[in-house]
């Protein structure tokens, strides 16, 4: 193949070295032609779609940093919230134990007050009871006090204030007598 080449070009005076310049205008026409499409046409779309890419990127970037700086807020809003609940919930427990300390106070004193009045009414009912059998006592005593006195002395004590008289001597003697033991102990 090369070798024809060679033959043509030896046989025409045109030098392969030199192209012919029909054919070099034509290229260069050529050329520019598609030069001109190139710079009229497809690099303008090349640069709009570039600056688009660039606008998108640069949106998609100031719409992560404004998304960044949203979230940012809301975190301070969230935390600055859940302190404030703490401090709430802090503070309700607080109000619940001096609460809870009030009613325990209350009812300790309620229970002591019930305490009082139940210890007084005892002490009543028992100084009541002890009245109550003191009277009996006396009476019982006082009527075999009669009738033991009646059986020694041979008599009968049918006279009410003399036998009154003996039963409350007896009851005395024996209240100095349980005292003077009392004091001893």
């Amino acid at each position: 193949m090369i070798s024809t080449a060679l033959v043509q070009a030896a046989e025409g005076d045109a030098n392969p070295l030199f192209p012919n310049p029909w054919e070099a205008a034509v290229a260069g026409i050529g050329f520019l032609v598609l030069l001109f499409i190139v710079i009229k046409w497809i690099a303008p779309k090349f640069e709009q779609t570039y600056q688009n890419r660039i606008e998108a990127i640069e949106g998609g970037i100031n719409q992560a940093e404004e998304a960044k700086a949203e979230a940012a807020a809301l975190k301070a809003e969230y935390e600055k919230q859940l302190a404030d609940s703490r401090t709430a919930a802090a503070a309700l427990r607080e109000e619940a134990r001096a609460e809870a300390a009030q009613i325990v106070t209350e009812a300790q004193e309620k229970a002591a007050a019930e305490g009082a009045r139940i210890r007084e009414q005892a002490h009543a009912q028992i100084e009541a009871d002890r009245a109550a059998a003191a009277a009996s006592l006396r009476t019982d005593v006082g009527a075999l006090a009669t009738e033991l006195a009646s059986k020694i002395v041979g008599e009968a004590l049918d006279d009410d204030a003399r036998s009154q008289r003996v039963i409350d001597r007896f009851l005395a003697d024996l209240d100095a007598e349980q005292q003077t033991q009392g004091a001893a102990q």
